[in-house]
């Protein structure tokens, strides 16, 4: 993609998508989610589609800012990713996807390549959402019967001794050969009676959990270094890779913190150019990664895929990705993905909406 590529209209349409069922994080539980497709048309008619999409209350953007913004851009389109303010990296995402369409010759065409052409799909893990124990142990088994051989699920929102109990279960049930996976969205900071953040990773290593994110908050650098040092289960950072934009300053943090792996939202980190520069210092220093959706709609997700498979600079063989996120809403914009078997599967003879039916005048 070049650095700049002028657009002669920018066309912003708002669909909240709806989850089918409530997600809960140890945050906060979501009914819905803000989003924003984006159209750029170029003077020759080209035209690339783009998605916006925020989780409040994480993502640096706010619907506020995203609304000021898209309504500038109306007026006067930007030239470059560059002249999207940092502060704004689900907004920079949308219109370098723009881009990256307009100048490969579709709307959809983000990163064409294997991927694209449904040639090869993208192995996954299995999202295992918070619930009560049972519900957490019926998605366990209904995501294991389906083919897949990852599984990852939140964990903080409840007792940990009521945690570590269906924990255990869910390891007997799914035998050893199947890889654990979990996220505490910074849960464990929060302090509990008989249990220290280092004895919940001891406790989750010794059922053999391949990794944990985040388990401490973003602001504490200093906790996640000494658990990054003491810890027997590996740690992937999270949270901690938003808002830091400069070179340098997400140099010093890997160099600070040395988590294991890092896991990329390239709507949270600022768009794909982002993303490839945190894979750049990951790489240089051993760290793996992989990404995930932030909840977009199949079409952001679509982009991550593409950008996974054919567009990301890598030494190394992908890891299993986080993408199977597209059935979680009921209002969701039908494609051509499909999760099948534990992978992301593009299909030939499946198709896009038109221009016309997703962005009315």
């Amino acid at each position: 993609m070049t650095d700049s590529l002028r657009t002669i209209s920018v066309q912003v349409m708002r669909r909240d998508l709806l989850f089918k069922v409530p997600a809960r994080t140890s945050r906060n539980t979501l009914l819905s989610k803000p989003s924003w497709l984006i159209r750029l048309t170029d003077e020759s008619g080209q035209e690339g589609w783009g998605e916006c999409s925020i989780i409040p209350g994480l993502s640096l953007d706010t619907e506020a800012s995203v609304e000021a913004y898209f309504a500038a851009a109306i007026a006067n389109p930007p030239m470059s990713p560059n002249d999207i303010p940092p502060a704004l990296p689900a907004v920079r995402f949308a219109f370098e996807m723009a881009w990256n369409a307009m100048q490969n010759g579709g709307p959809l065409r983000f990163f064409p390549g294997r991927f694209e052409r449904c040639e090869r799909p993208i192995g996954i893990n299995g999202l295992i959402w918070m619930a009560d124990p049972e519900g957490l142990l019926r998605q366990a088994k209904s995501l294991l019967s389906r083919g897949f051989s990852t599984l990852k699920m939140k964990v903080g929102s409840m007792a940990f001794d009521e945690e570590l109990d269906w924990l255990r279960t869910l390891r007997k049930e799914a035998g050893s050969d199947v890889v654990l996976r979990c996220d505490a969205n910074g849960a464990f900071s929060k302090p509990e009676p008989g249990w220290t953040p280092l004895q919940k990773l001891e406790a989750l290593a010794q059922l053999n959990f391949h990794s944990i994110e985040q388990p401490l908050v973003a602001s504490d650098a200093q906790g996640l270094a000494q658990l990054c040092t003491e810890s027997p289960l590996p740690i992937a950072l999270d949270e901690s890779l938003i808002g830091i934009h400069a070179s340098e300053e997400r140099a010093d943090l890997l160099d600070a913190i040395r988590p294991h792996f890092l896991v990329l939202k390239p709507s949270m980190v600022g768009g794909f150019r982002s993303s490839q520069e945190w894979v750049d210092l990951a790489e240089q220093r051993g760290i793996g990664w992989w990404a995930t959706s932030a909840l977009e709609s199949n079409i952001g997700l679509y982009a991550i895929a593409q950008w996974v498979q054919d567009g990301v600079r890598t030494k190394h063989p992908l890891m299993l990705q986080g993408l199977g996120t597209g059935s979680l809403y009921t209002n969701n914009i039908p494609g051509t993905m499909e999760v099948a078997e534990g992978q992301l599967i593009n299909h030939a003879d499946w198709t896009w909406p038109h221009t016309q039916e997703l962005f009315q005048a």
